[in-house]
C-alpha cells in the first residue's frame, strides 16, 4: 500500500510538472499541445486586425511610383522622411546641388553725383552693369558681373581693379540649396490615397506621378526575352 501511495505522489509530481510546460524538452510532448499559445501572446494590437473589403482589396493590388518635392534644403527633406516613415512608406533620395549666385557689385552709390559719375564711367569703359536688386540693406549699388561661386567673383574684381576701377565688392545673392527628391517605386492604392490625402505640412510639395518611373520585372522579363531571341536569330 506504500509502495502504492508513493507511485501515485509521483505521477501527480510528473503530471503537474509536464502541465507546467517544465518537462516540454525532456518528453518532446508539449504541454500546450497545438494551441500554441505563445503565438497569441507574441501578437501586436490584435483589435486592429480588420477584414478588408473589396474594393480596399483591389486597391492593394495596384501599384504605381510616386514623387514628393523638390524638397529645398536639409529641414525639409529630414521633415518628409520623417512623415513618410510615419505612414509606413519607404523612399529612395535624389538629390541635386542647385549653385548660388555671387555678385560683383558697387558700394552703396547713395550720393546721386557719384551715382552719375559710377555710370559714366562703366559706360566708357563699355561694361555692362545693372542695378543691385534683392540686397535692400546694399542698395542703391551696380551689379557688374554675376558668378556661380565667391572664388569666380573675386577673380573678376581682381581683373578689374588691375583696370583701374576701385569700390567693388562681392555680394551673395542666392546661396547655394540642396533639391531633393523621395520617390516610393511601389506605392499601393492605399498608401498612394493616404498620401495624396494627407494634410502634413512636410508634404506640402506635393505627390505626383514619378517623371521616369522604375521599370517592372515583368517588362524587364520581356525585353530580356526579346534581346535574347534577337540574338538567337543572328
Amino acid at each position: 500500500m506504500r509502495v502504492l501511495v508513493i507511485v501515485l505522489v509521483a505521477a501527480n509530481a510528473l503530471f503537474f510538472a509536464w502541465s507546467r510546460g517544465w518537462l516540454d524538452l525532456v518528453t518532446g510532448i508539449p504541454a500546450d499541445g497545438g494551441r500554441e499559445p505563445q503565438r497569441l501572446a507574441a501578437q501586436q494590437h490584435p483589435e486592429r486586425i480588420q477584414p478588408l473589403a473589396a474594393s480596399a482589396a483591389a486597391a492593394l493590388s495596384q501599384r504605381s511610383c510616386l514623387e514628393l518635392g523638390p524638397l529645398e534644403g536639409d529641414a525639409a527633406l529630414a521633415a518628409a522622411q520623417a512623415a513618410l516613415k510615419a505612414a509606413g512608406a519607404e523612399a529612395q533620395l535624389h538629390s541635386s546641388e542647385q549653385p548660388g549666385v555671387w555678385v560683383v557689385a558697387t558700394i552703396k552709390l547713395a550720393d546721386p553725383d557719384f551715382r552719375a559719375r559710377k555710370e559714366a564711367t562703366y559706360k566708357q569703359m563699355r561694361l555692362a552693369f545693372e542695378p543691385l536688386e534683392g540686397l535692400p540693406a546694399e542698395q542703391p549699388a551696380f551689379v557688374l558681373g554675376r558668378h556661380a561661386s565667391a572664388a569666380e567673383a573675386a577673380a573678376e574684381i581682381a581683373a578689374l581693379e588691375r583696370r583701374g576701377l576701385k569700390g567693388l565688392r562681392v555680394l551673395a545673392l542666392k546661396p547655394p540649396v540642396s533639391r531633393h527628391t523621395l520617390v516610393i517605386a511601389q506605392a499601393d492604392g492605399l498608401l498612394a490615397g493616404r498620401l495624396k490625402a494627407s494634410k502634413d505640412p512636410a508634404f506640402a510639395a506635393g505627390f505626383k506621378a514619378c517623371s521616369a518611373p522604375p521599370p517592372s520585372a515583368a517588362s524587364t522579363a520581356s525585353a530580356a526575352s526579346a534581346a535574347g531571341a534577337s540574338a538567337a536569330s543572328r
